[in-house]
């Protein structure tokens, strides 16, 4: 016959699945959340909006009227959490950059009107040395010698990368170099998604210093 201990195991094991299953997510229902308050932000999260008080009172650990989920803004026009910008206007990061609206194909009209915003300071050129060893190197070698700079050789596939300090790529404009680096141009792929706008510009104050290289 069978003891205590066993049946106890059975029973034990048998409620820890059971439970286990009734937790699983399936279909809509998004399953059991342990520990939730470590789910769900404090703060108002604009691209989702729970409009229920209640929702997820059980769990809310606050002194207020509002569940836990409940992350409709009361401020807005019918509670959202996102409003939407004033017409006519665009975002600019904390600099004041605009964002960089020139398609791939206009690099010449790019060469032509676009400045660099930063200052050609030492500051500016020694961080735009740390993100050109970052980003660049690789194919363009240490000291901009392209396939011929020693840290460039990484295989045949980039043969043929231009010198810096070489023929018409030493008289490239600033807004050249930018453009490339945001789009990309022949065997060169673009940087736009990868680096930062005001990164982009301090690789081109450095690139400039690669260009004046004898």
């Amino acid at each position: 016959m069978m003891n205590r201990n066993k049946i106890f195991q059975i029973l034990f094991f048998g409620l820890v699945t059971v439970v286990m299953v009734a937790c699983s997510p399936g279909e809509d229902n998004p399953g059991t959340e342990y520990a939730p308050n470590m789910y769900h932000a404090v703060s108002y999260e604009p691209l989702t909006q729970i409009t229920e008080k209640d929702a997820g009172a059980w769990v809310s650990s606050d002194e207020d009227e509002y569940g836990e989920y409940f992350n409709s803004n009361p401020n807005n026009p019918f509670g959202m959490t996102m409003r939407r910008p004033a017409e006519n206007t665009v975002p600019r990061d904390e600099n004041g950059m605009l964002p960089y609206r020139l398609p791939k194909d206009s690099v010449e009209l790019a060469a032509r009107i676009m400045k660099n915003p930063l200052p050609e300071t030492e500051e500016i050129v020694a961080e735009g040395k740390v993100l050109y060893t970052k980003y660049c190197t690789h194919c363009h070698g240490e000291n901009g010698g392209g396939s011929m700079d020693e840290t460039a050789k990484v295989g045949a596939v980039y043969q043929g990368v231009p010198s810096y300090s070489a023929g018409a790529t030493s008289q490239l404009s600033e807004g050249h170099i930018f453009h490339v680096i945001t789009h990309g141009i022949r065997r060169m792929g673009a940087h736009g998604s990868q680096v930062q706008q005001e990164d982009r510009w301090k690789i081109v104050r450095y690139v400039q210093t690669l260009q004046k290289q004898d």
